[in-house]
């Protein structure tokens, strides 16, 4: 399982090791951090008490290797391209929300639901490619103006679900509904309390503001998409819920300060 790290770290490494080797890259270097929302099988989907309810926090640090610095030889790839890599956690708790638990009168089933509770905790390495819309030169020699930018990439995750209930045990059919006791994926039932590794697909837009001459700020929403269903402890068996069609997967609003190294 820990293979996917283990290949992304020395990726990176060598990344690292190759812009050392060239004196016309320059490296920045930043960290960052903002609300997460996981939308997963906890919850109605497309509900807003469910986005607000199981929004939790993420942190992380980056690295973005800048290929226009002291660059004579223009390009559209040096002025318009970075690639950024970084470390990053984050921490949900989550609950159900949404019609299914709003019902009056409560019913048993609105009870079990109402008591199921769990929490997802990952922790991410990987990189993107970031393009900016203007000229990275041109930003760059202008404090006060602002850069957006589209960004794509990957990431190896290690995550922590665990997933329980206030009324006791959960493979008790008076605790959990049916749909969650039913095997799912290799496991005895559709929620499992477990930990494993995950390849996660990552989207963002963002903008960046030149604050001083060697740092900006950065505001960034992006999307990440899990390759499996149970970064959330519960992953009910989709050939008999067909609802549940969705792996899990995570919007991130993040803040954040990068600083421009000197070499």
């Amino acid at each position: 399982m820990l293979k996917p790290v283990i290949i992304t770290l020395f990726t990176i490494l060598g990344i690292s090791t190759a812009v050392n080797a060239q004196s016309d890259l320059a490296q920045e270097i930043g960290i960052f951090a903002g609300p997460v929302t996981l939308q997963s099988d906890f919850g109605q989907r497309n509900n807003f008490d469910t986005n607000v309810g199981n929004t939790g926090f993420g942190i992380g640090v980056m690295h973005f290797i800048n290929f226009s610095a002291a660059n004579n030889h223009e390009s559209f790839f040096t002025e318009h391209f970075k690639v950024r890599s970084e470390l990053s956690f984050s921490h949900t708790e989550l609950k159900h929300f949404g019609r299914w638990v709003d019902k009056t009168p409560e019913t048993v089933f609105v009870k079990m639901l109402k008591n199921m509770e769990a929490s997802s905790t990952t922790l991410g390495i990987g990189s993107q490619l970031e393009f900016s819309f203007i000229k990275i030169h041109d930003f760059e020699n202008t404090v006060g103006s602002f850069s957006p930018y589209l960004s794509l990439g990957f990431q190896v995750d290690y995550y922590s679900a665990k997933v329980g209930s206030r009324l006791g045990d959960l493979t008790f059919p008076n605790v959990t509904i049916g749909k969650y006791l039913t095997p799912s994926d290799g496991r005895p039932h559709g929620f499992s309390t477990e930990t494993g590794v995950v390849l996660a697909a990552t989207g963002g837009v963002g903008v960046h503001y030149k604050m001083t001459t060697m740092s900006d700020l950065m505001f960034e929403t992006r999307f990440k998409m899990f390759s499996n269903d149970w970064v959330d402890g519960l992953n009910p068996n989709k050939d008999i819920y067909k609802e549940n069609k969705s792996n899990d997967w995570q919007v991130w609003f993040n803040f954040g300060y990068i600083y421009y190294l000197e070499f």
